[in-house]
């Protein structure tokens, strides 16, 4: 709805809102075309993510699935789909048990091939 919008103004807090929107748009017209939710959600995000104005991030990519979870009648399909595609054990399982998200915004960090500790000063 349009709350979302008018409370988040800035760049980042927007383009949450209007992916999440975009997104659940793009995926209602393809369900309304008899396909189903898990056939079709991750393409439908990339699609439009790659649209003028998105380029999301992982943790973006996450608020975007708890706001459609929250506002759209096909939500929790999505984030009981979400939490189990991004799933590495079975922390998915039990975001799913628990009504959580699963943030899927992942970072390495490996020390022997970290330029800052190999870097002499």
């Amino acid at each position: 709805d349009q709350s979302g919008s008018s409370a988040n103004t800035d760049p980042y807090g927007k383009c949450c809102v209007d992916y999440a929107k975009a997104w659940a748009e793009e995926m209602e017209a393809k369900i309304a075309g008899g396909e189903k939710l898990e056939d079709i959600a991750d393409s439908a995000g990339h699609e439009v993510d790659r649209r003028p104005g998105f380029g999301i991030t992982g943790f973006m990519y996450g608020c975007a699935v708890g706001m459609i979870a929250k506002a759209w009648i096909h939500g929790e399909a999505l984030r009981r789909w979400h939490n189990l595609k991004t799933q590495i054990g079975t922390e998915g399982e039990k975001a799913n048990e628990s009504g959580g998200v699963l943030n899927p915004a992942l970072i390495n960090i490996s020390e022997t091939n970290n330029p800052v500790s190999e870097r002499k000063v």
